[in-house]
């Protein structure tokens, strides 16, 4: 049986693609034309904004045809590539949310730079606001990613101002 520590891939010597979780393991196999880091890079970047649809329990249309597009964009893949990368990414958040969320969204965060994870904050603001609205759930899990990839207060909410219009918590305020 695997240690916890491996399982987490803390004090691993291992080479990081053996350290990756299942979720990134899963979708990156489908990406075998990729090379493995980008393939685990894509990855990573599709199933933390299916994490973000995801936080309200519901993962709209919209949302799904978002994050299709955005995986296209930062991607050389084609349509059908990237609506399966979507879709394996959107099974693995309902399927393993709970367990994978932590661990995905830090494996992104050694697999990125800086101006990536600024990306991936606009992105997932782009996923949330996808159907009209950026739910309280919603902004609240944002936030909490944001945290993990270690932004401060200022940085998400000068990101988020780009989306105020489409925030809940605003929407039935006067003025």
């Amino acid at each position: 049986m695997r240690s916890l520590r491996r399982l987490l891939g803390i004090g691993s010597d291992l080479p990081g693609d053996a350290r990756d979780t299942e979720t990134v393991r899963r979708i990156a196999a489908r990406l075998d034309a990729l090379p493995v880091a980008e393939a685990r890079y894509l990855a990573a970047f599709a199933y933390v904004l299916a994490r973000v649809a995801r936080a309200d329990l519901e993962i709209s249309p919209e949302e799904t045809s978002q994050m299709t597009r955005l995986v296209r964009e930062w991607s050389a893949l084609d349509e059908a590539q990237a609506v399966l990368v979507v879709q394996i990414a959107k099974t693995q958040a309902i399927a393993l949310g709970g367990t994978e969320n932590y661990l995905v969204t830090r494996q992104f965060k050694e697999l990125s730079d800086r101006a990536q994870r600024v990306d991936l904050l606009r992105c997932m603001f782009a996923v949330a606001a996808a159907d009209g609205n950026i739910s309280s759930i919603e902004n609240a899990e944002i936030t909490a990613i944001a945290i993990e990839l270690d932004f401060t207060d200022a940085e998400i909410a000068s990101i988020r101002a780009g989306y105020r219009e489409q925030l809940a918590v605003l929407k039935d305020r006067p003025g």
